[in-house]
């Protein structure tokens, strides 16, 4: 075995020394696959037509061309080499071919590039950090078409926007999925009750829909929800998590509907509200690309009057303009030219969903996976680039749908959830030999010393106590023995004083928890674990709930916090007056120590 490099830790490597085989020769003459490489060696006519000859220099194998002299790895060292040309930070991860070009300068096997390829796609780090490629998308499965007004349709909520003038913060968007006939109204909440009633509003003017399709917001997924699609027969269609795409009809004109407002919204942004009919009725006038009608049209079987209209009007002679027709007539010219319209308004969308597919499946491709199989999952986890995105990896169940699967991940907070299969990919084992065992002397852990106690006290901070002399350590020494409890490592907890909190309204309130990004959840389950093993908290069996809110501190440790303001909204403020300051600094003024409770 080779003599350790340093008996300390390498920053970026985190080992305490290596472990490199000395007598490579010997083991290069052990190895099966290279005997055949020896016997090329000793021919003197075996370079071949890169002028690549195997050549023994000093009893060691080496692959020497014009100008470069490579060593030969026997099958034991080649975990190494792969380990440190590409997964320590020195080598950074990069790809096969620069993989291959770093470890190709400078050593050679037979089966190197096969090795490198193999390595770099099992690498597990790489595989969940890997830039997301539109090129692994499945192919488009377009919805079917709906030829008859509002059976099915589609909502989401716009917003938070800029509190308007009358309150309003949301706005919920309705589109009908055969018209293209959209819908929006204004709240200035999203609770359920409110998105209930500004259905109702819309059911009273163009009928119950037989099918829903939204997200799954807690708004639209609640049970309040459920009785209401009961009570009416509709069948609520869910997108799957992160899949925006399903809900693409919605979503669009959620972009157009905010590109619209920003036009016209005065500088402050708080008059949108007042402006939502008159881009509503923008929207609804001009012809659809899709359907090539207007949803005015579809809807009503004719083109409704607009500015222009009116402008054209009042050009015109009102001798010219044509009869008034009869409201037989009229009904059935309506009912004739509804038929007309909705018939090439199907014609056209089935035209346009095969263009749409056409045009998506250029880069698809057919994908499947089987239950039991091993994935990653693409899950929303921060803001920085820099943080893996890819999670896993997770167990498939069952497939649900032709491009949906419902995925096992026991780690969330339902276990198991439906997902489309471009947010899923192939984990590949690694079936290399585990690199740790063979360069690793002993973790950096294991420098320190066995006991607890006094790894922990170690690891503290030390104070400096050259400043006081001998008489005043032994005072401070004894202190310390006295109160034992006031300077352990562990903090403490006094009942010595309780507050209580006096209420203006005795109702409890009950607020849902605020989502977690994915990267903090297992911290979150650790800090919350201490602070129950510290007694810092307890199981509550309160009818009050507040949410949490999780602040990262500069040394990457948590702070867990509690959003309270609901609570000190609904608390008696206790009017105690706040000393003055000038009064507090003559009252230290004279005072040989201060500590950080003054």
């Amino acid at each position: 075995m080779g003599t350790p490099v340093s008996k300390t830790s390498v920053d970026g490597l985190h080992v305490s020394g290596w472990r490199i085989p000395e007598d490579i020769a010997k083991l290069q003459r052990e190895d099966e696959s290279l005997k055949s490489l020896f016997e090329k060696a000793g021919c003197e006519n075996a370079a071949n037509l890169c002028n690549e000859k195997y050549v023994v220099l000093n009893g060691v194998l080496y692959l020497q061309t014009n100008d470069v002299t490579r060593l030969v790895v026997p099958t034991c060292c080649r975990h190494i080499v792969l380990h440190l040309a590409h997964t320590v930070p020195w080598a950074g991860h990069l790809g096969q071919q620069k993989t291959y070009a770093r470890i190709s300068s400078r050593f050679h096997w037979p089966t190197l590039y096969t090795d490198v390829q193999t390595y770099c796609n099992t690498c597990a780090i790489c595989q969940k950090t890997s830039v997301v490629s539109q090129r692994g998308k499945a192919p488009l499965h377009p919805l079917p078409v709906i030829s008859s007004p509002f059976r099915r349709i589609a909502m989401d909520i716009v917003g938070p926007l800029e509190r308007s003038s009358a309150g309003h913060r949301y706005i919920l968007v309705v589109s009908d999925y055969a018209t293209r006939y959209p819908e929006a109204f204004p709240l200035r909440s999203i609770t359920t009750p409110k998105i209930i009633h500004a259905l109702i509003q819309m059911f009273s003017r163009v009928g119950i829909p037989e099918e829903i399709l939204t997200d799954q917001g807690t708004n639209f997924t609640s049970r309040l929800m459920g009785q209401l699609y009961q009570q009416l027969g509709i069948n609520a269609i869910k997108t799957t998590p992160y899949h925006p795409q399903t809900d693409g009809l919605v979503e669009r004109f959620n972009q157009t509907l905010k590109n619209m407002l920003r036009k016209f919204v005065a500088d402050t942004g708080r008059d949108w509200d007042k402006w939502l009919p008159f881009v509503l009725f923008a929207y609804r006038e001009v012809p659809q690309a899709s359907t090539g009608f207007s949803p005015f049209e579809l809807l009503y079987g004719w083109q409704v009057q607009g500015p222009l209209d009116l402008l054209r009007r009042g050009w015109e002679d009102p001798a010219s303009r044509t009869e008034e027709k009869g409201i037989v007539q009229y009904v059935l010219e309506m009912r004739d030219r509804l038929e007309r319209y909705r018939e090439l308004a199907k014609e056209n969308l089935q035209e346009a969903q095969k263009a749409q597919k056409r045009w998506y499946d250029q880069h698809a491709r057919l994908r499947q996976f089987q239950p039991g199989q091993k994935v990653l999952l693409l899950l929303p986890t921060s803001s920085n680039k820099l943080l893996a995105k890819w999670q896993g990896p997770y167990t498939v169940v069952r497939k649900m749908g032709p491009v949906t699967y419902e995925i096992h991940h026991p780690d969330k907070g339902k276990a198991k959830q439906t997902y489309h299969i471009n947010l899923l990919k192939e984990w590949r084992e690694s079936t290399g030999k585990a690199t740790e065992t063979s360069l690793l002397v002993r973790k950096v852990e294991d420098v320190e010393d066995e006991g607890s106690e006094a790894g922990a006290q170690r690891q503290a901070s030390v104070v400096s106590l050259d400043h006081l002399d001998d008489v005043k350590k032994e005072e401070l020494q004894q202190l310390v023995n006295q109160f034992p409890a006031l300077f352990r490592q562990r903090p403490g907890r006094t009942e010595m004083c309780q507050h209580t909190i006096h209420l203006t309204d005795p109702a409890p309130s009950r607020q849902r928890p605020y989502r977690v990004p994915e990267r903090l959840v297992e911290p979150l389950k650790e800090e919350i674990k201490m602070m129950k093993e510290l007694g810092v908290i307890e199981p509550s069996v309160s009818e009050w709930s507040s949410p949490m809110v999780i602040v990262p501190k500069k040394d990457g440790t948590l702070r867990v916090c509690i959003d309270f303001r609901r609570l000190n909204a609904q608390s008696k403020f206790d009017a105690y007056p706040m000393p003055r300051v000038d009064d507090l600094l003559e009252k230290i003024g004279q005072a040989q120590f201060i500590t950080t409770l003054d």
